[in-house]
């Protein structure tokens, strides 16, 4: 993955309009997964708290939550506008059924999903637009998609601007974050398992009258017995 411009080397207005752009480019396109959000955030705010610099850290974080946050909603509507369509109008059955499983795991686990999301890179630009294609509920992904904004795109930047004259402050937020990722991405993972296995395990419809299952003939009508 590209490390990124050296942001040092530019002036305010640069800076913002690259951190910007950056950022509703990586939330919003699929070939934003090549961009580096976090480092670019992280860079940022060492920038703005260089003495030489006159980029201000408000400005910086405001427009940064603000590109996150429209470039999120813009992916997700990309899903749902081009995506689904796409997706049901495929001949292939299976194409349907993978949209299907996308649905479920959406009401069930789409919340959790687009906040942590923000936090792997590559993942985070395909979310949204999966949301979108899997019709995940615009209200629920709206204010996911602030929740995990906020820590993201502003904690970020904040960090880099305290850790410029503590530096070991990246480390340790380096190692809390992928704490907490690790965390939720097994607890969402082993929640997807339990009803995997439950799905396999749930016994098969049974006729009520016979107590096995009806077999089908042409025509609507279950098979004779032998």
């Amino acid at each position: 993955m590209w490390e990124g411009p050296d942001l040092s080397s530019l002036g305010a207005i640069a800076v913002y309009a690259v951190l910007w752009g950056f950022l509703f480019a990586e939330c919003a396109l699929l070939l934003g997964f090549l961009l580096p959000g976090d480092t670019i955030l992280f860079g940022a705010g060492l920038v703005a708290a260089s003495p030489n610099s006159d980029v201000n850290i408000y400005v910086l974080v405001t427009g940064a939550f603000l590109a996150a946050v429209i470039g999120n909603e813009v992916g997700y509507t990309t899903g749902k506008r081009f995506g689904r369509d796409w997706v049901e109008n495929r001949e292939k059955g299976r194409a349907k059924e993978q949209l299907r499983r996308a649905e479920r795991f959406y009401d069930k686990y789409g919340w959790l999903s687009v906040v942590v999301a923000r936090w792997i890179p590559w993942v985070r630009t395909f979310i949204p637009i999966i949301a979108g294609t899997a019709a995940m509920d615009r209200r629920a992904f709206t204010s996911a998609n602030i929740v995990g904004a906020l820590p993201w795109a502003v904690g970020l930047p904040v960090l880099g601007y305290f850790a410029y004259q503590v530096p070991v402050l990246r480390d340790i937020a380096y190692a809390a974050a992928a704490i907490a990722i690790a965390a939720t991405v097994v607890t969402v993972l082993g929640g997807a398992a339990r009803a995997r296995r439950a799905r396999r395990t749930a016994p098969a419809s049974t006729d009520p009258g016979t107590g096995s299952s009806a077999e089908s003939q042409p025509g609507g009508q279950s098979a004779p017995p032998a």
